[in-house]
């Protein structure tokens, strides 16, 4: 076989290759989790410590959207809103590089050294961390 013969053989088999698999592309996040699972979060309560929504309801750049008077969790379009501003701090299918991950995580977990709003989680293997993200890498 000559060497152009090869060189075509060789193109056409890398040409023909398939697609990289959707597992290596960044998860589309799932806004029905995040309305499910991920918003409670942002309106637990925790010892010692104020709900997300306390600060972030207000003068911060992370701002949720505020309840209606009386309601417990947001209407669908308040919650639409909610998840765009999430995933400003999010990087899909990277917890560790995801700003609502690291700043209320303990630095020693792999979070960053401040968070205004203190640390609500000691360690990775907490649930709501883990339910941020299951989110984050694209659970549904």
């Amino acid at each position: 076989m000559t060497r152009a013969a090869l060189l075509a053989v060789v193109v056409v088999m890398v040409l023909t290759l398939p697609a990289p698999s959707s597992a290596q592309e960044a998860p589309q996040l799932d806004f029905e989790f995040f309305r499910t699972r991920v918003e409670p979060i942002f309106l637990a309560k925790r010892k010692g410590l104020a709900r997300c929504y306390a600060c972030h309801g207000q003068g911060t750049p992370f701002r949720l959207q505020p309840l209606q008077a009386g309601s417990m969790s947001w209407n669908e379009s308040d919650s639409r809103r909610n998840f765009e501003a999430t995933l400003r701090l999010v990087v899909p299918g990277n917890p560790a590089a995801s700003r609502l991950l690291t700043m209320p995580l303990a630095a020693d977990a792999g979070g960053v050294a401040f968070h205004p709003g203190g640390k609500h989680w000691s360690s990775q293997d907490a649930p709501e961390w883990q339910t941020l993200a299951a989110w984050v890498r694209g659970a549904k």
